[in-house]
């Protein structure tokens, strides 16, 4: 009896190695895809592989975030930001973040969020909807980076989602902080400046 499961255990834990190393390539191609077809929705047309040229950067609570430059006929059009925060109303939150050159927000994709439907979940269009001061995109954060009205800033914050939104914004700080940290925009000084109190 003993005998026998032990063939069995063995002969499964062959054919599941067999299949993890038959279907672990497949599987990081696609997510490799996936990853450049999100940072080809937040920047201009690039020629590059930005996955390949891809860096870390710190932000400006210190750790480190991925950017994604973005290059056509080996000049920057722009980067692409992988960040995130755990301030979400139901935690973390995942978003890439692209960037021109100067710091303005060109688009960016919510990835990841355990938000409540209906309120938080409206992110993904909430920001970029053009109506009174929803939308985000076009804004310059070298400007300073981005509040809910409630805290005094000028971004509206989705209707009964304060939390959602504040973090949301968070996340898109961080990403720019880690940008503009690398000297490749505008503004070279470290994250930590131009902040309004800080990380929020």
């Amino acid at each position: 009896m003993f005998l026998s499961l032990l063939i069995i255990c063995s002969s499964s834990g062959v054919i599941l190695a067999g299949v993890n190393m038959i279907t672990s390539e497949p599987i990081a191609l696609s997510k490799a895809q996936a990853l450049k077809e999100a940072i080809r929705k937040v920047t201009p047309d690039f020629d590059n592989n930005p996955l390949e040229d891809a860096y870390k950067a710190a932000t400006f609570n210190g750790d480190t975030l991925l950017i994604y430059p973005a290059t056509k006929d080996g000049k920057l059009v722009g980067v692409a930001v992988d960040s995130d925060t755990k301030k979400g109303f139901s935690g973390e939150i995942k978003v890439i973040v692209g960037f021109d050159p100067e710091g303005i927000l060109i688009n960016y994709s919510v990835l990841q969020h355990a938000e409540t439907p209906g309120l938080g979940s409206k992110m993904e269009q909430w920001f970029r909807t053009d109506k009174n001061k929803q939308s985000v995109i076009g804004r310059s954060l070298a400007d300073g980076e981005l509040v809910v009205s409630k805290d005094g800033g000028d971004v509206d914050a989705i209707t009964a989602s304060t939390i959602s939104s504040r973090a949301f914004l968070n996340a898109i700080n961080r990403a720019y902080s880690a940008y503009k940290g690398t000297g490749m925009g505008t503004d070279s000084q470290t994250g930590a400046s131009k902040q309004k109190g800080g990380n929020q």
